[in-house]
């Protein structure tokens, strides 16, 4: 079952998208089940816009047009989107706030399951700003607001700051979920610019 958080007969519809999920389907006949062909149940006519990784869980956005997925799809290239995550990190962040921006690519060496690293030399320019919310023994509470969208560019971040996200399977240590929401999510109407801005907060 999907939540929908809203949705626009004539444009666009939102989910609460469960970790464990694929936002798409993957290769293989156990890989179909995905927030798409859910949705796709529900509107036939939606078309994908963006990604959230697989053990992501929070606000995905679908267009219901043609004319609509480019309209937004062009907004999350320009950056004319703004986005919220919150994540629960291992250790205690000192400092507030900070600004992460290491080069990403994808790591070859590893594919299944696909990974990233960081290299300043080839990768591609990745920014993530972050904002601390609580502090805990072991663990910190984090906003994180990314300002590109690269693949695992929070999980890889944080990692390499030294704060890996708790739960995290393929950079940190894994556990019975990775803890990272897509909690906020801001854009234009693709039909008359209207600014929509829309949160799902975080279950843990």
């Amino acid at each position: 079952m999907l939540e929908i958080i809203h949705s626009d007969e004539a444009v666009v519809a939102i989910i609460n998208k469960p970790s464990g999920l694929l936002t798409v389907p993957g290769r293989g006949p156990d890989k179909q089940d995905c927030c798409y062909s859910r949705v796709l149940e529900l509107f036939p006519d939606a078309r994908v816009v963006h990604r959230l990784d697989m053990d992501t869980s929070g606000l995905l956005l679908f267009a219901r047009s043609p004319e609509a997925q480019r309209h937004l799809s062009m907004q999350f290239e320009k950056r004319e989107t703004r986005k919220t995550y919150i994540a629960v990190v291992e250790g205690i962040m000192e400092e507030n706030e900070g600004e992460i921006g290491f080069s990403l690519r994808k790591d070859m060496s590893h594919r299944l399951p696909p990974k990233h690293l960081v290299d300043c030399v080839r990768g591609k320019k990745a920014i993530t700003e972050w904002t601390v919310l609580e502090r805990g023994t072991a663990t910190t509470r984090v906003a994180l607001f990314p300002k590109t969208g690269r693949s695992h560019q929070l999980r890889v971040h944080l990692q390499a700051l030294g704060f890996p996200i708790v739960g995290d399977p393929i950079y940190g240590t894994p556990a019975k979920r990775l803890m990272l929401h897509a909690q906020s999510l801001t854009f234009f109407h693709p039909m008359d610019g209207e600014l929509i801005k829309l949160e799902c907060p975080a279950p843990f």
